[in-house]
């Protein structure tokens, strides 16, 4: 059996004895550890595409960058909710 899954119920269990503090603190980490994830899977998806409608027509410049970040701004949205999780701890 995979040590994580062990792991994992006492990691939380061991958050939530502590006050409710350490859970503020996990559900921060998911938020930036899904967020980035996501960011990644749209910026693999939108510069791939972005870069095929460049080669083809080179005026496609900006918007295509202003559509990568767009995407790069998950990121940065699971970053405020981290701060603002972290504050209430």
């Amino acid at each position: 059996m995979n040590a994580w899954l062990i792991a994992s119920p006492m990691l939380v269990a061991a958050a939530a004895e502590s006050g409710g503090g350490g859970m503020a603190l996990l559900a921060a980490a998911i938020a930036v550890v899904g967020s980035s994830i996501g960011a990644a899977i749209a910026v693999a998806y939108t510069g791939a595409a972005a870069l095929a409608a460049m080669s083809e027509r080179p005026e496609l410049f900006g918007r295509a960058m202003v559509i990568v970040g767009l995407a790069e701004g998950i990121a940065i949205y699971g970053l405020i909710v981290a701060i603002i999780l972290i504050g209430r701890a």
